[in-house]
């Protein structure tokens, strides 16, 4: 039975996942993936030219497990955090159970002396499927508008 997908149920999804980075909750960050997913993080030029590496490429929930694991006990990095500011998620056309969704962002890293900058801009593009009671990400492709990102990329977008 495919359950459908609505403006509303897609947002909190949007919401929730950002709120899991920007509130240091990144255990729960790879639930939102399906078990078999995409997550890709690459540059808006990489997209357009059709590039599949990214800057960040995961293939697998457990690849994303892999990453916070990494994040937490083995990368070395300045300590920060984001703060995701989200805009309103453009449904797609479906096919079987997914649907695809963009979604524009803005993400302001925060250092640990309290400095502020606009880290990245760019949009969401997801194809979201209902598993069980809840949607997951069966991909999400992050296209950031800058081309040049900040090497300090440690945190996931």
């Amino acid at each position: 039975m495919e359950r459908r997908i609505d403006l509303a149920a897609m947002a909190k999804l949007n919401h929730d996942y950002a709120r899991s980075i920007d509130e240091d909750a990144l255990e729960a960050w790879p639930s939102f993936f399906a078990e078999t997913c995409l997550y890709r993080i690459t540059t808006a030029d990489n997209h357009a030219r059709g590039f599949e590496a990214g800057l960040i490429y995961a293939d697998t929930r457990a690849m994303l497990e892999d990453r916070v694991k990494s994040l937490r006990i083995a990368n070395i990095y300045e300590r920060h955090r984001y703060r995701h500011i989200l805009g309103m998620p453009a449904l797609g056309e479906g096919s079987g159970p997914d649907i695809r969704c963009e979604t524009a962002f803005v993400v302001i890293r925060i250092m640990r002396d309290g400095v502020l900058t606009v880290f990245a801009t760019g949009k969401y593009l997801d194809r979201v499927r209902a598993d069980s009671d809840r949607l997951v990400f069966a991909e999400r492709i992050v296209v950031c508008d800058n081309a040049n990102i900040d090497a300090m990329l440690a945190l996931p977008l």
